[in-house]
């Protein structure tokens, strides 16, 4: 069985797939309330490409793919394409990152398609504040959504919240006690400080007082006896404790408090078909090109691999240079 290794000796076998830069929403942490200026449509991976380029990758040794965006379920074919990416031989998990506002309709399609798993952003469980971060949210439609992906076996389910002091700090707790009835794994964010420096509006902090580490919310947790516990399938580079009897988990993600950058097993490809060796890290192969000649793409997804960096650089106190991409456009 062929593998991917880096120069470090990581194995790469997880591939984050963006389908689109389009999203419903626009989250204060991800993009300007005006929105972007999206790639034009021809720009954009078809479903064919997006679907070769992962076969290529699974030749590779790639076994993991999770589809992000933009918001993944904008896209009309997005079924057909967790269809099509079930049926490669060696892919063994397909997941999907959501906002879930248009999961309740989606859901039983693609859990019937082949998907075995959703991550949800939930960053507040006060609707209110819900729609002011969103700008255009709806928390009601999300917890629907939430609901339909258990009842279509999606799971486990995931529940994303990128922690912001001022914001939903103080929710820590609320959030974190859903675990105890629920079978969820909440995962607690540090937010990243990538293309999202600027002034948030009215009510929200300025970008120097929003970052809140990883150490500052295990502490404000303390009270509820979190016990290191074993990760959940899929759980990626999370920290994962669990309260005594919880039914779930509480993971910590720490990519500027504490750096997971020796254990990264990832390639991520943009919408408009560049591969990303890093997140954070500049530099990007770009496939597309070769895809629509019709030539194979394995040297260059290796040339990828190739150039991860042992790690990035950057601490919260620092802005990512992107050439220019917002996490929206990038694939989170």
């Amino acid at each position: 069985m062929k593998e991917l290794r880096d120069p470090f000796g990581r194995r790469i076998d997880y591939l984050r797939i963006s389908i689109t830069d389009r999203c419903n929403l626009r989250c204060a942490y991800c993009m300007p309330a005006a929105g972007v200026h999206w790639q034009p449509r021809p720009a954009l991976l078809t479903a064919d490409e997006i679907v070769r380029a992962a076969r290529a990758a699974a030749g590779l040794g790639v076994n993991s793919i999770r589809l992000t965006g933009g918001e993944p379920l904008v896209r009309g074919d997005i079924v057909d394409i967790v269809r099509a990416l079930a049926g490669i031989a060696g892919i063994r998990d397909i997941s999907l990152s959501t906002n879930g506002m248009l999961l309740e309709k989606l859901a039983p399609a693609l859990a019937a398609a082949g998907l075995r798993r959703v991550n949800v952003s939930l960053d507040t469980l006060n609707p209110h504040t819900f729609r002011r971060l969103t700008r255009f949210g709806d928390f009601e439609r999300v917890r629907c959504g939430i609901a339909a992906a258990e009842r279509a076996g999606l799971a486990p389910i995931k529940l994303n919240t990128v922690v912001i002091r001022g914001v939903n700090d103080f929710e820590l707790i609320d959030l974190a006690r859903l675990t105890l009835e629920h079978p969820w794994h909440i995962r607690f964010i540090e937010l990243m400080p990538i293309g999202n420096t600027g002034d948030w509006g009215d009510g929200f902090a300025d970008s120097a007082d929003r970052y809140i580490s990883v150490q500052e919310m295990r502490e404000r947790l303390a009270p509820l006896g979190l016990q290191r516990t074993g990760a959940p399938a899929g759980n990626g580079p999370a920290r994962t404790f669990r309260i005594p009897e919880a039914a779930g988990t509480v993971g910590f993600i720490s990519p500027l408090g504490e750096h997971f950058c020796a254990t990264c097993n990832r390639l991520r490809l943009t919408a408009d078909g560049r591969l990303r060796p890093c997140l954070i890290q500049t530099g990007e192969v770009p496939v597309r090109d070769m895809l629509r000649a019709g030539h194979d793409i394995e040297t260059l997804i290796e040339t990828a691999v190739a150039r991860k960096p042992a790690g990035h650089e950057l601490w919260h106190n620092e802005t990512s240079s992107t050439h220019n991409r917002l996490m929206c456009q990038i694939g989170g």
